[in-house]
């Protein structure tokens, strides 16, 4: 059945997280060891994950769950046994070298994005979770600026995201870093507000933002859309 994801199948959706779910171990042991990985440097976040799954288009469903399976349960069980101080570790995701925390932030909102992806299009309902949804909405909201960042798009800025269902209220500093802390602010420059899965869904390319966005600040939510090359807000 085809997902939410332009030409790609359940099945296509299901290698890609496989290949994610490596990765993510790959890169948090190397991490964990004091030697992060390097290997997004030439990452193409449109052709990369499309050559993958290209690449083995032969597997049957049931061998692509059993891979999926066992990655899953081998990335959760190295998660499950990460001392304190582990979660401080640098290792590398998309945004480049991250704290192991955030790179689990990264690795969450991936997932969730794409388990919606999944089950939207076959009318299937997709679990809520509050605490899933206010970790993605705080990890998606400080993605797009920290790719501006990256990139050499941003300028200096500040972010407030006010959102019901759940409720939660938090604020995105922009500048040489991104910073997220809990709380409201009354000197936003652009205030996301509304049902937190539907900003969380235009968060992540999926849907439109329900609010007019000034152009001046714009770059603030546009910074994800820019690295796939989709259409912007």
């Amino acid at each position: 059945h085809p997902s939410r994801c332009a030409g790609w199948s359940n099945q296509d959706v299901i290698v890609h997280l496989d290949s994610t779910n490596s990765f993510w171990a790959f890169s948090i042991a190397s991490g964990l060891k004091g030697e992060p990985t390097r290997f997004l440097a030439t990452f193409d976040p449109v052709a990369s994950p499309a050559e993958l799954v290209a690449g083995i288009q032969d597997l049957s469903a049931a061998d692509v769950l059993e891979q999926f399976t066992v990655s899953t349960t081998a990335l959760t069980d190295l998660l499950s046994g990460l001392a304190d101080q582990d979660w401080t570790a640098v290792a590398e995701a998309p945004p480049g070298h991250l704290t192991v925390s955030a790179l689990a932030h990264h690795a969450l909102w991936d997932a969730w994005v794409h388990e919606r992806d999944i089950l939207l299009p076959l009318g299937l309902p997709a679990d809520e979770e509050p605490d899933e949804i206010v970790a993605c909405l705080r990890y998606g909201a400080a993605l797009a600026p920290a790719f501006a960042v990256t990139n050499g798009d941003a300028d200096t800025g500040v972010l407030a995201v006010a959102v019901v269902d759940p409720a939660v209220e938090f604020v995105v500093t922009i500048g040489d870093e991104v910073e997220v802390r809990s709380g409201g602010s009354a000197e936003a420059d652009l205030q996301l507000t509304g049902d937190a899965v539907e900003v969380l869904e235009a968060l992540s390319i999926r849907r439109p933002l329900d609010q007019e966005i000034d152009p001046g600040a714009a770059w603030m939510v546009n910074g994800l859309a820019a690295q796939f090359d989709a259409p912007r807000t």
